[in-house]
């Protein structure tokens, strides 16, 4: 996917139409279900980046991904289309994304457990974590990972904390070796 100053361009004039209009969250909500879809079915990335699908049939996939988004949305999505800046539509979702985190305080968290997290365990690991990266709150996406005899390995953005039993036996097992 590319990372080009257009998608950061359209993501902050889309955030401030946002801003103006009171719908940051909402339009937040909108962008992420648009990104997962694209992420979940690569066919219609594809389709909207081919330059054999016309510019008629790419603004109906627009309308099909966007059947529940606001009208800005929806427009900003058919003005990348008519740009010929489908190809950007994931990134100026995740730049958006971005953008609605650090004016809401918020980070996203990737959280790898041995079983599923309950909703009061969520809400611990959030206020705990979300200090140590100077956040209000994390956005907090669990993992099951069965290969995990207990704890927790949060990462949140490019950084890492792993309270894991492997994670900890290792940090144990080099210190011993190391003395």
């Amino acid at each position: 996917m590319s990372k080009s100053g257009a998608a950061k361009r359209y993501a902050i004039a889309l955030f401030e139409l946002a801003k103006e209009h009171n719908q940051v969250a909402k339009y937040d909500q909108e962008l992420r279900v648009i990104k997962q879809v694209m992420d979940e079915n690569s066919e219609v990335s594809k389709a909207l980046e081919s330059p054999g699908v016309s510019t008629a049939d790419k603004h109906a996939i627009i309308n099909t991904l966007a059947a529940h988004a606001s009208i800005t949305v929806s427009n900003t999505l058919k003005l990348l289309v008519e740009r010929r800046r489908s190809n950007e539509i994931a990134a100026v979702c995740e730049e958006f994304i971005k953008l609605s985190n650090e004016e809401r305080g918020v980070a996203d968290a990737t959280v790898y457990s041995a079983r599923p997290l309950t909703e009061a365990e969520e809400t611990n690991v959030s206020q705990t974590f979300a200090r140590k990266v100077g956040k209000q709150t994390l956005n907090i996406e669990n993992i099951v990972d069965s290969n995990l005899l207990g704890g927790l390995k949060v990462q949140i953005g490019n950084r890492i904390f792993d309270g894991t039993l492997r994670g900890k036996l290792d940090r144990l097992q080099k210190q011993l070796t190391t003395n």
